[in-house]
């Protein structure tokens, strides 16, 4: 945790690495600013939340850096879970006739087997 001082008064921060919750799990590090570090240290290895939060990116020296920085951190599970969407279910569509067979036949003039 870094810690200091400027003319709006003191600073806390801290960086979190999370892994998301996808097929292919990514890590992102998470910057979090005095209040969020206090709730970041309240968590256990594993444990799953939801972050609010916002990405900025600034150039310097030519080169781009980009932050993803916490505004709210919410443990998973600690709040009454909010009903689940329900999706008007599509009307059943009929099935296509089945086509009738085809009948062709391939003639091949030069008698070699490859198609080019």
């Amino acid at each position: 945790m870094l810690e200091g001082q400027s003319g709006r008064g003191p600073w806390r921060k801290q960086e979190l690495i999370i892994e998301t919750d996808e097929k292919f799990p990514r890590k992102v590090c998470v910057l979090c600013w005095n209040a969020t570090v206090d709730e970041i240290n309240r968590l256990q290895p594993g444990q799953p939340v939801k972050i609010q939060f916002t990405v900025e990116s600034r150039e310097f020296n030519g080169k781009w850096y980009t932050d993803v920085t916490a505004r709210q951190i919410d443990v998973m599970g600690a709040q009454t879970p909010q009903p689940a969407v329900q999706h008007p279910t599509p009307a059943p569509q009929p099935k296509p006739a089945p086509l009738p067979p085809v009948e062709e036949e391939f003639i091949s003039d030069n008698g070699d087997d490859l198609p080019f």
